[in-house]
């Protein structure tokens, strides 16, 4: 790898067969082909080891139908992970699984307390700033939470409210370099950096792999097409039935890059 991130583990968890029963808050609902949704799943994983990346899956949860978006219920900064209080009600139940999966891997856990609430993909690390979007399912109180949390890791948090985004990844997310792409129109970005337009919908969804590895969905040729131009290489994953509800590249993992590699960052 050449810079920017590192590899290490990375946590998945397999999706649930009632998957097409998840939250939608703006899409209508269409169905969900379950077989094609675990046959995407798991070229995503594939997608991930190609890159370095040491595939651990946390134990299903099938009662839960949006369980395979796992990068809701954690935030994992260094060797800290900050187990979340999702926004939904209905799926608190989640955090339950990745808590024991995160012990296990040795890191230490903390968690936001209610009343706050936090979904982990309202929060964007970009170098030592971690962006929150308040005003959907995450909280002031939540945000507040996560900052307190991070601070003796030399982590500043900011807020970033959301206008018409899901959550703040929905809209707005980094590249390796920390530059920002996104449908800027959806947050205010006063409290961010500029914010590249991304050509459509989906190639708002980057997750960056470590060097010049980028993840970004199938259904965004026009962003994969300049991100290629620009020498990222670009591992292209068809996600379509998790895109039916909501989800994207970045809500599928939760990257927990090696700790002798990232101290001081």
């Amino acid at each position: 790898m050449d810079g920017f991130t590192s590899p290490g583990m990375v946590l998945t968890r397999r999706p649930s067969p009632q998957m097409e029963r998840g939250i939608l808050t703006h899409l209508p609902r269409s169905p969900v082909d379950p077989v094609l949704a675990m046959r995407q799943f798991v070229v995503y994983q594939e997608a991930l080891a190609s890159a370095g990346w040491r595939v651990v899956e946390v134990d299903p949860a099938p009662d839960h139908p949006d369980s395979v978006f796992i990068e809701d219920t954690v935030v994992v900064c260094a060797d800290l992970a900050v187990l979340t209080r999702p926004g939904a009600e209905e799926r608190r139940g989640e955090v339950e699984g990745v808590e024991a999966a995160l012990r296990s891997l040795g890191l230490r856990v903390a968690r936001v307390e209610a009343p706050g609430t936090l979904d982990g993909g309202d929060v964007l690390q970009v170098g030592e700033t971690v962006y929150v979007g308040v005003g959907g399912r995450t909280d002031t109180e939540g945000a507040d939470q996560l900052a307190r949390l991070l601070k003796p890791l030399g982590r500043e948090v900011r807020r970033v409210g959301l206008g018409a985004a899901l959550h703040l990844k929905s809209a707005v997310t980094a590249l390796p370099d920390g530059s920002l792409i996104g449908l800027p129109d959806l947050v205010d970005t006063s409290a961010l950096p500029p914010v590249r337009r991304a050509p459509e919908e989906p190639g708002a969804h980057v997750l960056p792999l470590g060097g010049r590895d980028v993840l970004v969905s199938a259904a965004a040729p026009g962003t994969i097409h300049e991100l290629t131009a620009e020498h990222w290489r670009v591992l292209p994953v068809d996600v379509s039935e998790f895109e039916k509800m909501e989800g994207c590249v970045t809500c599928l993992s939760v990257l927990i890059p090696d700790r002798d590699q990232t101290r001081g960052v």
